[in-house]
């Protein structure tokens, strides 16, 4: 059996393995890599892949780094079925149609500027219609039930805990009269966070690739998260500027949502103005709303129905976009969701460039920010800096709030793989920045004796 990493190796972002057999060809994960230049180069189907003769692809979850390149893959003659849990089909279909408009939007715009200049124009990655055919090959899944996908191999899917539907993916292959048994972590959570349910745990296999997104770093207890987050709200509205917060629509804004809910109704911060300003993440809340047996269950009242509205009434869900741009003339204090959450495009980009200059600005990083995106510039303390062509210096407060990453650290990682490492599975580590990486193979020498991988985008690991 042959994996080769096309993504997410010594990188974050990207992730694709296409798994080998004497029998089969199975792709699990097809994300768009995301963040550098140099990185959105390599978002294409490479030749070596053969898309055509791929006989089934199998999602660990919705994010676009994730699927995204799902619509090349269906462009380059892939005609099988597309597997994931319900919820996690659910949230790629919404990403893959808000990716396809932005693209769109954003080539429009830069067309029109090569048109002055008199150059060729251009091409988005990929449009609506390319992500409405990866949709139809869409297939859900259940947890924790086998499916044989391809000639000789099944899969199991299992709870990862990162967002709504995310898994684990267990394959097992048969090959030559032997069977080999494959784990892939797909991005894992924290334990006992609210929202997500806890990650599966495993006993066996002969190999796992395992994520390190944190694989070197601890985050702070949730409790302590909290309690600043609870700090920095309320010492803001006391200033009385506005608080912004660029989120993911998917599961980080659930999260804030229902914690402010829950600090409002106890009374630690006083009821101000909620702005939801992303249409992505309000459809997203209605697929949470609409898989609530997905969910940790001290949190599926909140998000049943319309409840959402009763436990949390000082929200305000801004659609359109005069909606949003009204809110530049909204005085503080007051509290803004808006996307994107590494601050690299929609609407946050237009709240930031008309507040960052202001010192009563707190601008709350609530989420991981990948090199050279513009969150991690400003968490760096670039300054000035340029939004949209315009350059701002900036006097808002900066401060990230890292313990509602949906990622696990590395507590959380050794937790997971602990059952495995005892019985010295092969480990692989992807998906992370090298020092991450590094960390967690340091770690797992330490502590378990295990020479963990760590291979490069290309490389094919014989199991």
């Amino acid at each position: 059996m042959l994996v080769t990493l096309h993504g997410a190796a010594n990188e974050v972002t990207g992730s694709c393995y296409l798994v080998e057999t004497g029998n089969a060809r199975v792709l699990v994960d097809c994300g768009m890599f995301q963040g550098s230049k140099h990185l959105e180069k390599l978002n294409f189907i490479p030749a070596s892949l053969f898309a055509s003769k791929i006989n089934a692809v199998v999602l660990t979850h919705g994010h676009l780094d994730h699927c995204g390149r799902l619509p090349l893959l269906v462009k380059g003659g892939y005609r099988g079925k597309i597997y994931g849990t319900n919820g996690t089909l659910d949230i790629a279909r919404l990403i893959l149609t808000d990716a396809a408009k932005i693209q769109s939007d954003d080539v429009e715009r830069e067309n029109r500027k090569r048109a002055k200049a008199g150059q060729k124009p251009i091409k988005p990655l990929f449009t609506l219609a390319d992500a409405e055919q990866v949709f139809k090959r869409f297939t859900p899944l259940a947890y924790n039930s086998w499916m044989e996908i391809a000639p000789d191999t099944k899969v199991e899917l299992v709870e990862a805990g990162h967002i709504l539907g995310s898994s684990s993916v267990i394959m097992v292959a048969d090959q030559n009269g032997g069977r080999r048994r494959l784990v892939f972590s797909g991005d894992l959570g924290q334990w006992n966070v609210p929202i997500n349910r806890d990650p599966a745990l495993m006993d066996r296999c002969d190999a796992v690739f395992m994520e390190c997104t944190y694989g070197g770093r601890t985050h702070p207890p949730y409790e302590k998260t909290i309690e600043e987050l609870t700090h920095l709200i309320k010492e803001s509205i006391e200033r009385k500027g506005k608080i912004l917060v660029p989120t993911f629509a998917v599961g980080r804004t659930q999260q804030l949502l229902f914690h402010l809910s829950e600090m409002t109704r106890k009374g630690e911060i006083p009821a101000i103005p909620i702005y939801l300003d992303s249409p992505m993440a309000t459809a997203a809340t209605q697929i949470y709303s609409n898989h609530t047996e997905l969910l940790d269950p001290e949190v599926r009242e909140f998000f049943s129905d319309d409840n959402i509205r009763r436990f949390l009434p000082n929200l305000k869900i801004c659609t359109t976009a005069l909606e949003s741009q009204a809110l530049n003339d909204v005085a503080g204090p007051c509290l803004i969701l808006a996307g994107a959450g590494m601050c690299d495009a929609g609407r946050i980009l237009h709240h930031l460039r008309h507040n960052l200059s202001l010192a009563s600005t707190l601008l709350l990083i609530v989420g991981y920010q990948a090199k050279e995106s513009l969150g991690r510039r400003l968490l760096d303390g670039a300054n000035p800096i340029k939004i949209m062509g315009q350059t701002i210096f900036v006097r808002a407060k900066i401060v990230s709030v890292e313990g509602f990453s949906a990622h696990a650290d590395k507590n959380d990682l050794l937790r997971w793989i602990e059952p495995l490492a005892r019985h010295k599975t092969r480990v692989i580590l992807t998906h992370g920045e090298a020092h991450q990486l590094n960390e967690m193979r340091h770690t797992l020498q330490e502590q378990y004796g295990l020479s963990a991988q760590i291979p490069s985008i290309g490389d094919a690991i014989e199991i």
